[in-house]
């Protein structure tokens, strides 16, 4: 068995666990309440595999994660009144209200989000660790993914180039045994995860996902190893969700009697009996733990009730290029900024002068209008359709004459 760390660190890790588990059913809840739009992807039975991976991990590190990130957020600091706000779709949500639960995101904690497509991160992953690499950092990034991800096309293509430019990237395939709905003996012709990347020059390791020892002590020599090495490493923690694939699951697929064995061995229960008996914690403080989550997820729900909807003004906000009949902006800029410069312009319109310098709206807006302007025409630089109809109108007309 894995070393228990220091009393304090056992508390916390138990903790965490103990908060994502009550965040998340609460979360179920919202969603059946038509709180929470679009999909939901719980991470109920999931929470040690969370926790003892981005332990593993110093703050400068970065996480990237799935459409199943609610938890790493959580885990990587990111406030639950914050997680909350945004799966209910509010401004004071970690991505502004606009992600919902696919896309949370939280740089400043360098947890690089939530990814709505599956393998879609693969790619960042690895040019966030290019960057680190470009810049001569010790960083090393942490990237999450299902076993239904390793059959992806970005799954090879980004481990052979993390393996051939020697890039710092843990790759954690979080095997729950199912892609979706599907199992992974019927998904996968290897079934033993760990080994999908050796072909391709990265090596493979596996930890005890439902334990959170297990999974901390194998992902901190996996990070060691890549810290040191500067090359990526592939661990299969192997898993188990006890809700389905989303809210929107029939979980037609598996037996009540799978899910009653796997719940057998939930992580946070078990981690929690090894701390009493260990001496660690005291029965009552177990309880109070578990009364905190509680109250914590209360107060989530309470705030994210409380904050409001994002602005019709702001719709635009973070949209790089629009349709020529409404302007382009940076995405850098905010409603706000825009609206000063709008009435500055106003004044000087009226004043009977135009802001055309390199700091004025119209010269911000010409690289944009023009990006516009060349997606109208085609990517392939053709003509637009509009002047494509009115050369062929003069062909016509000069036949005619």
């Amino acid at each position: 068995m894995s070393t228990l760390p220091a009393p304090e660190q056992a508390r916390e890790w138990l903790a965490t666990m103990t908060l994502i588990r009550r965040f998340e059913e609460r979360a179920g809840e919202m969603y059946a309440r038509a709180k929470v739009g679009g999909f939901l992807h719980l991470s109920i039975g999931e929470e040690a595999t969370i926790v003892g991976s981005a332990r593993a991990l110093r703050e400068e590190d970065y996480l990237i994660s799935t459409y199943r990130s609610h938890g790493h957020a959580l885990v990587r600091g990111t406030p639950p009144e914050n997680v909350m706000a945004e799966l209910f779709g509010r401004v004071d949500g970690c991505s502004g209200g606009r992600g919902g639960s696919m896309h949370m995101f939280d740089l400043a904690r360098r947890f690089m989000g939530g990814y709505g497509i599956v393998g879609g991160n693969l790619p960042i992953a690895a040019g966030i660790a290019l960057a680190s690499d470009y810049q001569d950092t010790d960083e090393v990034t942490l990237c999450t993914f299902g076993d239904g991800a390793s059959n992806q096309g970005t799954f090879g293509e980004t481990l052979n180039l993390a393996a051939l430019w020697h890039l710092p990237v843990v790759f954690m395939v979080t095997n729950n045994q199912f892609g979706m709905g599907t199992a992974l003996r019927r998904h996968s012709a290897v079934t033993d995860l760990q080994r999908k990347g050796e072909s391709l020059g990265v090596p493979g390791m596996r930890c005890d996902g439902m334990d959170v020892l297990d999974t901390h002590a194998v992902l901190a020599q996996a990070i060691r190893r890549v810290r040191e090495d500067r090359r990526p490493v592939l661990v299969e923690a192997v898993t188990y969700r006890f809700r389905g694939h989303s809210m929107a699951d029939p979980e037609q697929y598996r037996s009540k009697e799978e899910v009653a064995h796997w719940r057998e061995r939930d992580p946070i229960p078990a981690f929690a009996d090894l701390l009493v008996r260990e001496g660690v914690i005291e029965e009552a403080e177990r309880q109070l733990i578990d009364e905190e989550a509680i109250a914590r997820v209360d107060r989530a729900v309470a705030f994210a009730d409380a904050s409001p909807f994002p602005t019709p003004e702001s719709l635009y906000d973070d949209v790089y290029v629009l349709d020529p009949e409404v302007r382009g902006w940076y995405s850098v800029e905010t409603a706000d900024e825009r609206a000063s410069e709008e009435a500055e312009i106003g004044e000087q319109a009226a004043a009977g002068g135009a802001r055309t310098d390199g700091s004025g709206q119209a010269a911000n807006d010409e690289i944009p209008q023009q990006l516009t302007q060349a997606l109208a025409a085609g990517e392939d630089g053709g003509e637009s359709p509009e002047a494509a109809a009115g050369a062929g109108a003069g062909e016509s007309a000069e036949a005619a004459g």
